[in-house]
Protein backbone atom coordinates (compact mmCIF):
# COMPACT_ATOMS: atom_id res chain seq x y z
CA UNK A 1 0.00 0.00 0.00
CA UNK A 2 1.18 3.32 -1.08
CA UNK A 3 0.98 6.25 1.76
CA UNK A 4 2.64 9.37 3.02
CA UNK A 5 4.61 9.13 6.12
CA UNK A 6 5.54 12.43 7.42
CA UNK A 7 5.82 16.22 5.87
CA UNK A 8 8.84 17.70 4.80
CA UNK A 9 7.95 20.78 4.16
CA UNK A 10 5.18 23.59 3.45
CA UNK A 11 5.52 26.88 1.00
CA UNK A 12 4.25 30.21 2.50
CA UNK A 13 3.67 32.96 0.46
CA UNK A 14 4.79 36.25 2.03
CA UNK A 15 4.79 40.02 1.44
CA UNK A 16 8.20 40.81 2.90
CA UNK A 17 10.15 37.69 3.60
CA UNK A 18 12.92 39.82 6.06
CA UNK A 19 9.72 40.59 8.13
CA UNK A 20 8.56 37.05 7.69
CA UNK A 21 11.78 35.70 8.86
CA UNK A 22 11.96 37.91 11.85
CA UNK A 23 8.55 37.11 13.11
CA UNK A 24 9.07 33.09 12.77
CA UNK A 25 12.72 33.72 14.41
CA UNK A 26 11.88 35.51 17.02
CA UNK A 27 8.47 34.18 18.40
CA UNK A 28 9.10 30.50 17.12
CA UNK A 29 12.50 30.53 17.75
CA UNK A 30 12.70 28.70 14.39
CA UNK A 31 15.98 29.34 12.24
CA UNK A 32 16.54 31.01 9.15
CA UNK A 33 18.44 29.50 6.27
CA UNK A 34 19.09 30.53 2.72
CA UNK A 35 20.08 28.39 0.35
CA UNK A 36 20.45 27.86 -3.01
CA UNK A 37 18.33 25.38 -5.96
CA UNK A 38 19.89 23.58 -8.43
CA UNK A 39 19.40 26.80 -11.02
CA UNK A 40 21.29 28.83 -8.93
CA UNK A 41 18.54 30.93 -7.46
CA UNK A 42 18.31 32.03 -3.27
CA UNK A 43 16.00 31.23 -1.38
CA UNK A 44 14.79 31.14 2.19
CA UNK A 45 13.50 28.72 4.51
CA UNK A 46 12.40 28.68 8.64
CA UNK A 47 13.25 25.69 9.92
CA UNK A 48 12.67 24.11 13.13
CA UNK A 49 12.62 20.29 14.50
CA UNK A 50 13.01 17.93 11.24
CA UNK A 51 10.60 20.26 9.35
CA UNK A 52 11.03 23.77 7.70
CA UNK A 53 9.06 26.44 5.96
CA UNK A 54 10.08 27.70 2.54
CA UNK A 55 9.28 31.16 1.78
CA UNK A 56 8.10 32.24 -1.61
CA UNK A 57 7.98 36.26 -2.02
CA UNK A 58 4.39 37.25 -3.44
CA UNK A 59 4.73 38.34 -6.89
CA UNK A 60 7.97 36.53 -7.58
CA UNK A 61 7.04 32.77 -6.37
CA UNK A 62 8.85 29.60 -7.30
CA UNK A 63 7.95 27.31 -9.68
CA UNK A 64 5.77 25.25 -9.13
CA UNK A 65 2.97 26.88 -6.73
CA UNK A 66 -0.07 26.64 -5.36
CA UNK A 67 -2.56 28.15 -8.21
CA UNK A 68 -3.64 30.95 -5.81
CA UNK A 69 -0.68 31.66 -3.75
CA UNK A 70 -1.47 34.82 -1.77
CA UNK A 71 0.10 36.08 1.69
CA UNK A 72 -2.43 35.44 4.94
CA UNK A 73 -4.01 32.38 3.27
CA UNK A 74 -2.99 29.45 5.33
CA UNK A 75 -3.85 28.11 8.44
CA UNK A 76 -0.69 26.41 10.42
CA UNK A 77 -0.94 24.30 13.96
CA UNK A 78 2.29 23.76 15.73
CA UNK A 79 2.80 21.59 18.35
CA UNK A 80 4.40 22.46 21.59
CA UNK A 81 5.69 20.72 24.91
CA UNK A 82 5.71 24.02 26.63
CA UNK A 83 2.84 24.84 28.59
CA UNK A 84 0.24 27.71 27.06
CA UNK A 85 0.43 29.86 30.47
CA UNK A 86 4.24 30.14 29.16
CA UNK A 87 3.01 31.07 25.64
CA UNK A 88 0.99 33.52 26.97
CA UNK A 89 3.61 35.23 28.34
CA UNK A 90 5.65 34.84 25.99
CA UNK A 91 4.08 36.25 23.22
CA UNK A 92 2.81 39.32 25.57
CA UNK A 93 6.13 40.30 25.86
CA UNK A 94 7.03 40.14 22.47
CA UNK A 95 3.18 42.29 21.59
CA UNK A 96 1.67 39.33 19.68
CA UNK A 97 -2.16 40.05 20.12
CA UNK A 98 -3.62 36.37 20.74
CA UNK A 99 -7.33 35.90 18.51
CA UNK A 100 -8.66 33.23 20.66
CA UNK A 101 -7.55 30.89 23.45
CA UNK A 102 -6.57 28.92 25.10
CA UNK A 103 -9.26 26.63 24.05
CA UNK A 104 -9.56 22.85 24.06
CA UNK A 105 -9.54 21.22 20.67
CA UNK A 106 -9.10 17.71 19.05
CA UNK A 107 -5.63 17.57 17.14
CA UNK A 108 -3.92 14.41 15.09
CA UNK A 109 -3.09 12.73 18.25
CA UNK A 110 -5.90 13.94 20.97
CA UNK A 111 -6.79 16.62 22.93
CA UNK A 112 -5.06 19.95 22.88
CA UNK A 113 -5.12 23.16 24.53
CA UNK A 114 -4.99 25.86 21.97
CA UNK A 115 -3.97 29.76 21.06
CA UNK A 116 -4.35 31.64 17.99
CA UNK A 117 -2.67 34.95 16.31
CA UNK A 118 -2.45 35.70 13.31
CA UNK A 119 1.63 35.93 11.65
CA UNK A 120 2.79 39.50 9.82
CA UNK A 121 0.93 38.42 6.85
CA UNK A 122 -2.51 37.09 8.16
CA UNK A 123 -2.22 33.66 8.50
CA UNK A 124 -3.68 31.99 11.14
CA UNK A 125 -1.49 29.97 13.36
CA UNK A 126 -2.42 27.99 16.12
CA UNK A 127 0.06 26.99 19.09
CA UNK A 128 -1.51 23.33 20.56
CA UNK A 129 -0.05 22.15 24.22
CA UNK A 130 -1.08 18.49 23.96
CA UNK A 131 -3.36 17.53 27.31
Amino acid sequence: MTQITSLDHLVLTVADIDRTIAFYRDVFGMVPEAFATADGSLRHALKFGRQKINLHQSGAEFEPNAQHAVPGSADLYFLTETPVGEWLDHLNGRLVMVREGPVQRTGATGPILSIYIDDPDGNLIEISHPL
